[in-house]
C-alpha cells in the first residue's frame, strides 16, 4: 500500500532470491537470479552503490558469495577485492553436485557454514580457506541454515521435511522437528531463530509459514 511502501530498489533483471542487511552502515545486499549481489545505500538518490556476480551473505565488512560452481569466495566491501576463496577440496565432479543452496556466517567466529543440494553442510575457516568439517545432514537437499544469536546452535531445512538442530562444537543433532509436507518434490524453504526468544521459525512449500516454541 502506498502509506506502507517506502521506496522501490530497481536493477535487477530477474528474480531476487535473497536479501542481507547490515546495521553498520545501513546498507543492504541483494542476490539476483540475474547472476548479480548488488550492494545498496537505500536512502540515497542513486542507490546502487555496487554490483558483483554471485549468490551471498554478510558481515560488516565482509561478503560471502557462493557460485553454481559450488566455489564460495569472501570479498571486501570497501574494496570489492575477493579475499579468500573457500575450498572443499573433495568436489564431485557433477556440478549439480556442488550447488549451494545457502551460505551463513558464524556471528562471532571467522566460519562460514553451506548448504548443498546433494544433503551436506559444510563448514570453511574464512581465514584459511580450508574446509573443517563436512557432513551428509539430511535425507534430501539441504535448503536453508540459520545460526542462533550466540552461535551456540546451527538449524538446518530441508527437502525431506524435517528441520534439524545441530550443536555448532560437537557437529551432532540434538533435535529433529518434522515441519511441512512435501509439494512437487519440495518441502522446507527457509528457517530462522528469533533474534532474542526462544523460537525458531520455518516456510515451506505447502505455503505455511511455523513458529515452534
Amino acid at each position: 500500500e502506498p502509506n506502507v511502501l517506502a521506496g522501490t530498489l530497481i536493477a535487477h533483471t530477474d528474480a531476487v532470491w535473497g536479501l542481507a542487511y547490515s546495521g553498520v552502515k545501513n546498507h543492504l545486499l541483494s542476490c539476483s537470479a540475474d547472476g548479480t549481489i548488488r550492494l545498496w545505500n537505500p536512502p540515497e538518490k542513486m542507490p546502487c552503490i555496487c554490483t558483483y556476480n554471485g549468490e551471498k551473505g554478510c558481515d560488516p565488512a565482509h561478503m560471502v558469495v557462493s557460485f553454481n560452481t559450488g566455489s564460495t569466495v569472501i570479498y571486501d566491501l570497501e574494496t570489492s577485492q575477493s579475499v579468500v576463496m573457500l575450498s572443499s577440496q573433495i568436489e564431485s565432479g557433477v556440478q549439480s553436485n556442488n550447488h549451494i543452496n545457502k551460505v551463513v556466517s558464524h556471528p562471532t567466529l571467522p566460519v562460514t557454514i553451506t548448504a548443498h543440494e546433494d544433503r551436506h553442510i559444510k563448514f570453511f575457516d574464512n581465514k584459511t580457506g580450508k574446509m573443517i568439517h563436512s557432513m551428509v545432514a539430511h535425507l534430501d537437499a539441504v535448503t536453508s541454515l540459520a545460526v542462533d544469536p550466540n552461535g551456540i546452535y546451527l538449524m538446518s531445512g530441508s527437502h525431506d521435511c524435517s528441520i534439524r538442530l545441530w550443536n555448532l562444537d560437537s557437529k551432532t543433532c540434538v533435535q529433529e522437528i518434522t515441519a511441512h509436507r512435501k509439494k512437487l518434490d519440495e518441502s522446507i524453504y527457509d528457517v530462522a531463530f528469533h533474534p532474542s526468544k526462544a523460537y525458531i521459525a520455518s516456510a515451506g512449500a505447502d505455503a505455511l509459514a511455523k513458529v515452534f516454541v
